[in-house]
């Protein structure tokens, strides 16, 4: 359970409470109200917006519901629209789906590595070559 502090302050934050909150275990419970507050809430490397859609392709990916339904209306206070939502679980999808196909086949993780440097050289090159053209 949280510290009396850490009620008020989440109190603060989100208005209330959530019920979930009490399912945290006491010698957890403050920091793991901390980690949310500080790399979800906070003003980190990443805009609100864009952790909003990482944490809505990564419970996608979980399937969880609870996680899905928090984490799209959390998008969507950041003004991110229907479509935008659509395409981050499409795209999580299908980077669930390549990396069925990457474990299944067995692929060789060096051998991966080496062709995906490849790929960014070139993709580079490209860049560099069109601007070059502007």
């Amino acid at each position: 359970m949280v510290s009396d502090q850490t009620r008020q302050e989440i109190e603060e934050y989100l208005g209330q409470v959530p019920s979930w909150i009490d399912g945290l275990s006491e010698p957890a419970a403050d920091h793991s109200w901390q980690v949310v507050r500080d790399l979800e809430l906070g003003e980190t490397e990443l805009p609100n917006r864009e952790k909003a859609l990482v944490a809505l392709g990564a419970a996608a990916a979980l399937n969880c519901p609870y996680c899905i339904h928090f984490h799209t209306e959390e998008a969507k206070l950041e003004e991110v629209t229907e479509g935008g939502v659509t395409e981050a679980v499409n795209v999580a999808a299908n980077v669930q789906y390549f990396s069925t196909i990457l474990h299944g086949s067995q692929v060789d993780l060096d051998d991966f590595v080496e062709e995906t440097s490849q790929i960014v050289d070139h993709i580079e090159e490209q860049q560099a070559a069109s601007a070059g053209a502007d």
